[in-house]
């Protein structure tokens, strides 16, 4: 199994967190944007916009390949994509967006299903006057994102998994997915009783 075949999104960031320190989890002012999103998971296409500006996003759907998510460190104060932007990168095979930002013309993207997690909406589009390179390290949401780094995005939250880690961290997340999903919620209690009360014994809790 290699990175473009493995099913990624078949795992919850949940179980992800089995695999990955709290550092590669985006903060949770970064959520979806719409109700009944579908999970999504791909290689990151890192953007950074200049503050109130939104170019290189605009740049960036012309040149990430289908089946990428595309990364953005942005400001908050001014859109950086709209319904069209959203509509040519879901058109060009784009899984979705990620940004620590915001977007406008919700109604348009949602109408569309175009998946995306940002931090919120706002009317006022940003400028088109700053370059920056693109596919760079960037910092979305508190997360240092490398180009190709695997995404996994649901309303649990948003994991970042180290492209080198990202095979080691599915392995661990599905294991973990498949134990729970094999055990009736009467096991779960009695092996996490168990466990609760042992932690508490060793700590002197005696109550």
């Amino acid at each position: 199994m290699d990175l473009h075949n493995t099913p990624f999104d078949s795992v919850s960031p949940c179980e992800y967190a089995d695999a990955l320190p709290r550092e590669q989890f985006m903060h949770y002012a970064i959520k979806p944007l719409w109700e009944g999103m579908p999970r999504i998971a791909g290689p990151a296409f890192t953007v950074k916009c200049e503050p109130g500006d939104h170019l290189m996003l605009h740049a960036a759907i012309y040149r990430a390949s289908p089946g990428d998510i595309i990364v953005v460190e942005a400001d908050d104060e001014f859109a950086v994509a709209g319904g069209n932007v959203c509509a040519i990168a879901q058109s060009r095979g784009i899984k979705g967006f990620v940004i620590d930002g915001v977007i406008r013309d919700l109604a348009e993207t949602r109408d569309n299903k175009f998946p995306v997690f940002a931090r919120g909406v706002i009317p006022k589009p940003g400028a088109k006057k700053c370059i920056a390179p693109l596919n760079e390290p960037i910092t979305c949401a508190g997360v240092t994102v490398h180009a190709g780094d695997i995404i996994v995005a649901d309303e649990e939250g948003i994991a970042v998994i180290p492209k080198d880690e990202a095979l080691a961290a599915y392995d661990i997340a599905q294991k973990r997915a498949q134990k729970d999903g094999s055990m009736s919620l009467e096991q779960w209690q009695a092996e996490h009783a168990e466990k609760v009360e042992s932690i508490l014994a060793q700590l002197g809790f005696a109550e």
